[in-house]
C-alpha cells in the first residue's frame, strides 16, 4: 500500500512538473515572439547620412530613413550633442511667394516598407545653436525620436557643401530673424548623395 501511494504521488508530481514546464516554455516563447515583433515594429534604419560643414550658427542634416517594418513610424524629434536645439523642418510657400523653412508640425511619417528622404530644399533635420564647428570629415552623432517611444542613434559625416542655406518662416508665414539665405536644391548636393 505504501508503495502504491508513493508511485501515485511520484506520477502526480511528474505530471504537474511537466505541465508547469510546458506552460513556462510557452510563456517564454510567447514573450520572445512579442519582443521580436515589438523590436521589428520599431526599427528604422538611417542610410547615406551627412551634415553640412559650417563654422558656427546652424546647419542641416540629411539622408534616407528606411522603415523595413509593416507599420508606419513617425519621427517626432531629433537631437545632437553638437547643437543646443534640433528641429525637423519642411519647405513651405512663404507669404511673399518664396520657399521658406519651418518646423514640421507632427513630425515626419516613414511609411511601412518605405523611406523618408531628407535633402536640401525639402525635409531635413536642422541643428541650431551649434556648440562647436562642424568640420568636413567629422562624424556627427544624431538621435531621432519616434512616436512609439523608441529612438534611432546614428552618425552622419560632415561634408563641404555650398547649398543648404536656410530661410525661415514662422507658423503664420512671417519671417523669423535667422537670416535670409538660399537653401539650395538636391542638384547642389554633394555628388555621392544624389
Amino acid at each position: 500500500m505504501n508503495r502504491k501511494i508513493r508511485t501515485t504521488f511520484i506520477s502526480l508530481a511528474a505530471a504537474t512538473a511537466l505541465a508547469l514546464a510546458g506552460c513556462g516554455a510557452y510563456d517564454e516563447g510567447r514573450a520572445a515572439d512579442q519582443a521580436s515583433s515589438s523590436d521589428a515594429a520599431t526599427a528604422l534604419v538611417a542610410n547615406e547620412t551627412w551634415v553640412k560643414a559650417v563654422d558656427s550658427g546652424m546647419t542641416g542634416a540629411f539622408g534616407t530613413i528606411k522603415n523595413p517594418t509593416s507599420q508606419d513610424i513617425t519621427v517626432t524629434g531629433a537631437s545632437s550633442p553638437v547643437s543646443k536645439t534640433a528641429e525637423l523642418h519642411e519647405t513651405v510657400m512663404g507669404t511673399d511667394g518664396s520657399m521658406k523653412m519651418q518646423a514640421k508640425q507632427g513630425g515626419f511619417t516613414v511609411p511601412a516598407h518605405g523611406e523618408l528622404v531628407l535633402e536640401p530644399g525639402a525635409g531635413h533635420i536642422m541643428l541650431m545653436g551649434l556648440t562647436k564647428p562642424v568640420v568636413a570629415g567629422e562624424e556627427i552623432a544624431l538621435e531621432l525620436e519616434m512616436d512609439n517611444g523608441r529612438t534611432l542613434s546614428f552618425t552622419a559625416q560632415a561634408k563641404d557643401f555650398s547649398g543648404a542655406n536656410e530661410s525661415y518662416a514662422d507658423i503664420d508665414g512671417a519671417d523669423m530673424d535667422h537670416g535670409s539665405m538660399d537653401h539650395g536644391t538636391e542638384s547642389d548636393a554633394p555628388a555621392e548623395h544624389k
